[in-house]
């Protein structure tokens, strides 16, 4: 996402400068060059679909935003609590979701959407889903391990520890994920990417906020996590697979500190599966087991690229 002000387009109505602006904002698109139709919203979504249709995306209405969560952006139309009141347009992000972007009302950044009178709801999807990446080079990658924290139940403190025991399939001895305890524990043991969560120190340096409180298991240093999606790396004594990024969300901005949700949209680092027992400590090594020449997925598309203007 980029930063987006609400624009000051004369003769539009507030709410639709402000989904114009959200719709800049996720798809990445210079504000400038995203329709300001001259009609009430209803209007304005006709437009925006003719406009997306042409750029190979269209936007899809949700059938229950105030129950909708998923790990990516949505726009979502809140309601004020009185009639009357003004309508407000936001970009959430996150299982649970979370508003990272108010042109309307900055107030509202980081509020839980279980908070707020979410009235309907929007998701910009790609017209045609085939997922066929392109295959690029898998270099050798190798950083360390900084820290290492665990936490015994869902939502309690996190602890630091010096080593930790991992269990394949599990995750960490102590750890509220091996024990099945988790605030996200799966229901079933089809899901996977829980048993070992990792962040990069790079990423908590520009935190006010202490490493073990970004309940992450490991905190690494001289590696880059989304680079490990898809491939098989060793920590210390212990092989994993690298599932998916390990998104941020309204619990942990609740469990943490104001802004977390938005510092950490793709920065929030890995969730991993743990393949063989073993041991992990503060220092260990970290690097990738996948062999010179391997070829992986590119890595996630342009909201994943460093930007000084996104989050």
């Amino acid at each position: 996402m980029i930063d987006v002000d609400l624009p000051d387009t004369e003769g539009v109505p507030e709410l639709v400068r402000s989904f114009a602006a959200c719709l800049a904002s996720v798809t990445e698109t210079p504000p400038a060059d995203v329709p300001q139709p001259d009609a009430d919203l209803r209007g304005a979504i006709a437009h925006w679909r003719s406009w997306l249709a042409g750029r190979g995306a269209g936007l899809v209405p949700l059938a229950q935003p105030a129950a909708f969560n998923w790990p990516g952006y949505w726009l979502a139309v809140l309601g004020g609590a009185d009639a009357g009141a003004a309508e407000v347009a936001v970009l959430m992000f996150g299982t649970p979701s979370g508003v990272v972007l108010s042109p309307q009302d900055p107030g509202l950044l980081g509020v839980a959407a279980t908070a707020l009178p979410v009235r309907r709801g929007y998701v910009v999807s790609a017209l045609d889903p085939a997922l066929a990446p392109a295959a690029t080079p898998a270099p050798r990658l190798r950083g360390r391990v900084e820290a290492l924290a665990l936490a015994d139940r869902a939502t309690g403190p996190m602890r630091r520890v010096d080593r930790a025991r991992a269990r394949a399939g599990r995750g960490l001895d102590g750890d509220r994920y091996a024990a099945k305890a988790g605030t996200f524990t799966p229901a079933g043991d089809t899901a996977r990417g829980y048993d070992l969560t990792l962040i990069e120190g790079e990423v908590v340096d520009q935190l006010a906020l202490p490493a073990a409180d970004t309940r992450r298991n490991v905190v690494t240093r001289g590696i880059s996590l989304n680079a490990l999606v898809g491939r098989r790396f060793r920590v210390g004594g212990v092989e994993c697979l690298g599932q998916r990024l390990c998104e941020p969300c309204s619990h942990l901005e609740r469990l943490t500190a104001d802004g977390v949700l938005r510092a950490l949209i793709h920065r929030g680092g890995l969730r991993a599966d743990v393949l063989t027992d073993g041991e992990i400590g503060t220092g260990d090594v970290i690097e990738t087991l996948d062999h010179e020449g391997a070829v992986r997925p590119a890595p996630p598309g342009p909201g994943h690229r460093a930007d000084a203007r996104r989050r």
